[in-house]
């Protein structure tokens, strides 16, 4: 990371990333410092994934850098760095002050989900939003018009895949009509309640007699569909399209990247994709925390494989495995 071509150390800290050794974490702090964003920004996501709460208050400098891309990477490591991160984000977040901690929005967390189950009748899997908000005041853009800052939870039954969608594989049609919002205007790394770019590009798929849409950049790069990231198998690899294509990090997609993928011996990478490429992949499968892994049969008429003894089938069953032992883990936090 020390090399005078920046490009050595932008791969140097990548490497460094896909050892996932603990002990490399001093090398990459220092790394956090580099004199070009683009090696700052890699650093950030490595000392996220070697380092935990303990890199936390080097990451947390880096909110305030001038690259956003930089700003950007801080902030998902920091997500995935235990409390010492999210009390790092907390302070910093869209410039919120955000008055509640994580553990005193969980009783109302477990009163709401006792409600709709009291009213609903539902004894099964429940699918939880926390929406936060600047709060409430009259008409206008300034965010100094609104006057505290405020939640919203929405609770409702998980919707479950339908049985015959994780026999035979969804298909998906990539948008022509639109692009993905450019990360320059409205970054879909964000997690806001802006679907309106999806909305649309869902509405011509279906349109189209497709389950889902795949949108493109502005470069024709593959980013992701309405609601899940997108994996591809070639191989004996797995991999998705990078976070720089404009994508959100999906939880799901991280989790498989950096721990199912790499624990069923197979080689997980960040990858661009182009639709002139489809044909060299041998299946393809969506990513999210309600559709889990869920097989595609085809996209824009490229066909994949599906079905028993597939790679996306050990994938799924492997990740539905690290859920169950992941969630016996936390017993506090069943509703």
């Amino acid at each position: 990371v020390t090399d005078p071509d920046a490009e050595v150390r932008i791969q140097a800290v990548k490497g460094l990333r896909e050892m996932n050794d603990p002990l490399a974490l001093p090398v990459c702090l220092s790394a956090l410092n580099d004199e070009r964003w683009e090696v700052r920004s890699e650093a950030a996501r490595t000392c996220g994934v070697l380092g935990g709460g303990g890199a936390a208050e080097s990451i947390a400098v880096l909110l305030d850098d001038e690259a956003e891309w930089v700003r950007h990477n801080a902030a998902l490591s920091l997500s995935r760095c235990g409390p010492a991160g999210i009390a790092a984000l907390r302070a910093a977040a869209l410039g919120l002050d955000l008055p509640w901690s994580a553990d005193a929005l969980w009783p109302e967390v477990v009163r709401t989900a006792a409600a709709y189950r009291a009213a609903a009748g539902d004894p099964g899997e429940l699918y939880i939003r926390l929406q936060i908000s600047r709060g409430g005041g009259p008409i206008g853009l300034d965010v100094a018009l609104a006057d505290r800052p405020t939640f919203v939870l929405l609770v409702q039954s998980s919707p479950l895949n339908r049985p015959d969608a994780e026999a035979r594989g969804v298909t998906l049609a990539t948008a022509t009509a639109l692009r993905r919002n450019p990360v320059e205007s409205l970054d879909p790394a964000w997690k806001t309640g802006n679907y309106l770019n999806s909305v649309l590009g869902l509405r011509e798929a279906r349109a189209r007699g497709a389950d889902d849409v795949v949108m493109l950049n502005l470069r024709g790069e593959l980013t992701e569909a309405s609601t899940a990231n997108l994996g591809f198998v070639r191989g004996g690899e797995v991999l998705t399209p990078p976070l720089e294509a404009g994508i959100l990090e999906g939880i799901t997609r991280g989790v498989m990247l950096l721990r199912i993928a790499p624990g069923l011996g197979l080689r997980a990478c960040e990858q661009v994709v182009r639709p002139e490429e489809l044909g060299g992949f041998d299946e393809c499968f969506l990513l999210s925390t309600t559709k889990e892994v869920l097989p595609v049969r085809s996209l824009d008429g490229h066909a994949f494989a599906v079905g028993p003894g597939t790679v996306t089938e050990r994938l799924r069953g492997a990740y539905r495995e690290h859920v169950r032992a992941a969630t016996a883990a936390t017993p506090g936090r069943r509703l």
